[in-house]
């Protein structure tokens, strides 16, 4: 009597081993898939987390110089410019102004300052007021992290670009427009130009 054939109904070790191994490549390439794109986007994050803190910056800049105010103060050495601009390397900030208060009220006018500290941070150095008392000194906080370099330029009567002001005596209270420029820790140079209408 004849038996009837049998059908083998397993797998194979090798065809076991196969397809755990095309499986595994196929996870692996997954996973770095994924890393791939969490990368990408915590890259993206951290870009746009600067940019937006640029553009405030900027923004923060040019709504202040937008109410400089053509108006001298007084200090504990005498009478101070409406608008100073110093060279870099002082102590001091490197511009410095008088300010209206804005047309919505909230702030009040007051004298204030730009300048680059130690801790490469543009600060901006708030005074109470815009005659500056003996013993007064200013709020600072910083505007801007990150920064490499700042730089303030001045265009005077003769549309020349200064990087102080007053230039001399007879100079307006203010100067035409400002060049600002602010190069980034992370290599980008910003330059923006801001004309005055005071």
């Amino acid at each position: 009597m004849k038996t009837a054939a049998t059908i083998p109904g397993g797998f194979t070790l090798i065809e076991l081993l196969t397809a755990l191994l095309i499986l595994s490549a196929l996870a692996l390439m997954s996973y770095r898939g994924l890393g791939a794109v969490l990368d990408a986007r915590e890259h993206v994050t951290k870009e746009t987390d600067k940019w937006r803190r640029v553009a405030a910056f900027f923004a923060r800049f040019e709504r202040d110089i937008q109410l400089a105010a053509p108006r001298p103060v007084r200090t504990v050495s005498g009478i101070a410019a409406a608008w100073l601009g110093r060279p870099d390397g002082t102590q001091d900030p490197i511009v410095e102004f008088s300010r209206f208060a804005s047309s919505g009220g909230v702030d009040t006018p007051r004298r204030l300052g730009y300048r680059l500290n130690d801790k490469a941070e543009i600060e901006l150095w708030l005074w109470p007021g815009l005659d500056i008392a003996p013993d007064s000194s200013p709020a600072r906080y910083p505007v801007l992290a990150g920064v490499k370099e700042f730089d303030v330029q001045y265009l005077n009567s003769d549309l020349v670009w200064a990087n102080v002001w007053p230039v001399s005596r007879l100079a307006p209270p203010i100067p035409n427009a400002v060049r600002l420029r602010v190069l980034l820790g992370s290599g980008e140079e910003l330059v923006r130009i801001f004309a005055l209408t005071a």
